[in-house]
Parts: structure tokens; C-alpha cells; sequence
């Protein structure tokens, strides 16, 4: 049970730091309006940094599915362990997202953009391309998943020293690697927000772009079960 609220409290952090700063950027009235993405970009990973120092020694602050994923895979995870740590990182984010909706909602409602609104959520291309959107995920995740299995300790994850350099490595890839796609790196992050987005009331909001939402679940997967083979692989 400490794993399980571990994981939903370490990624509620995540979420609630990361939809927040989206928020605060993207909608209309807010202090931070229009700051641009490396503000974007430091929020992010500041709520990487905030959710690991916090549940790094209780959980190993996995946060994210694609981790849970990367660590099992490379055999550095209980693979019992990791429907327990999945659901408990998709609670957290459903329950972040709620939050940050609340805390905004007047905002919310100034906006006219019903893409930007979906923006604070979830993630989207800038060109719409499967294959290169899959890629781009892949291959972001992948950097994720192999920093992670280098900086966390074996049958643990990460500890509350590995928050800084993760936090820096998603900062790294936000600002190298995540452009084309926003880099949602992370399903729990992507979908469980874009299904607080397709139930919350929130006032000329639009569809949920669904035809693009496996995009960051299975691109994430890839990338971390990539990642886990070279981690494997290599003779050291």
C-alpha cells in the first residue's frame, strides 16, 4: 500500500506542477500569459524534480508507466509490482488534472482556443505525422528510460538523490527532443489528463483529439522497451 500511494502522490506532484505551468503560460489573464516554452520546459522539470525528491524514497518514484515498463524490462523491477505502479501513477494524474482544472477555471474560461485549452492536458504534434510523432516519442523515452536505468539503484528506482539529474534529463530532452510532439514521454501523463479533459465541464473545450492519444502511450512503451534492451545489452 506505501508503493501504491507513493506512486499516486509522486505523480499528482508531477502532474500538478507540469499542467500547471502549461496552464499558467497558455491561458488568458494568468501572470505567466505567453512566456513561451522554456518556461514551459523549466516547469516541467522542476515537477519531475519535486515528485522524485518527495516519493523517491518511498516508492522509488517511478512516476511514469514507460519507467515501471523500462525498469522490469531490464530485470531491475518486479514485474508483479508493475499493474500496481501503473494504476497508481494514472490515479495521481487524474486527480492532478481535476486540480489544476479547478484552480484555473476562470481562466479556462477566457480562452478561446479550444486547442490550447486541450494543450494544458495533453500533448499534440506540431505536424501531424504518425510515423515521425511515434518516432519522436520512441526516441525521447528511450533517452528517458536509459538515463534512468543508469542514475537509479538496481531493485529500487529512483531515490530522493536522483532528483536532480532526472529532473535535467527531462529538462535536456524537453529543450533537444520535444518540439515536434511536446514530448509527453510518459502515458500516464498524456492519457489520464485527456480523460479528465473529455469529462470535466469546461466551456468550449472541443473534442479530445482521440485519434491521436495512443501516440504517447505506445511511442513511450517503445521507446522505454528499447532503452531496456540496449541498457541489457551493454557490457557495462
Amino acid at each position: 500500500m506505501e508503493l501504491f500511494i507513493g506512486e499516486i502522490l509522486g505523480t499528482f506532484l508531477l502532474i500538478t506542477l507540469g499542467m500547471g505551468v502549461c496552464c499558467n503560460v497558455v491561458l488568458k489573464n494568468t501572470a505567466g500569459y505567453d512566456s513561451g516554452y522554456l518556461v514551459i520546459t523549466w516547469g516541467w522539470g522542476i515537477a519531475v524534480f519535486v515528485g522524485v525528491f518527495v516519493t523517491g524514497d518511498i516508492s522509488g518514484a517511478h512516476i511514469n508507466p514507460a519507467v515501471t515498463i523500462g525498469l522490469a524490462s531490464a530485470g531491475n523491477f518486479d514485474w508483479a509490482l508493475v499493474p500496481m505502479y501503473v494504476a497508481g501513477q494514472f490515479i495521481g494524474a487524474f486527480l492532478a488534472s481535476i486540480c489544476v482544472w479547478f484552480q484555473y477555471r476562470d481562466h479556462f474560461d477566457l480562452t478561446e482556443s479550444s486547442s490550447e485549452k486541450l494543450g494544458v492536458f495533453c500533448t499534440a504534434p506540431a505536424i501531424s505525422n504518425i510515423f515521425n510523432n511515434v518516432y519522436s516519442e520512441v526516441i525521447g523515452t528511450f533517452v528517458l528510460v536509459l538515463g534512468v536505468l543508469y542514475i537509479a539503484e538496481p531493485e529500487v528506482g529512483l531515490g530522493a538523490l536522483s532528483a536532480l539529474p532526472v529532473a535535467l534529463l527531462v529538462f535536456g530532452i524537453g529543450m533537444s527532443l520535444g518540439g515536434p510532439t511536446g514530448y509527453a514521454i510518459n502515458p500516464a501523463r498524456d492519457l489520464a489528463p485527456r480523460i479528465a479533459h473529455a469529462m470535466l465541464p469546461i466551456k468550449g473545450k472541443g473534442d479530445s483529439n482521440w485519434s491521436y492519444a495512443w501516440v504517447p502511450v505506445v511511442g513511450p512503451i517503445l521507446g522505454s522497451l528499447i532503452a531496456a534492451l540496449v541498457y541489457r545489452l551493454l557490457p557495462f
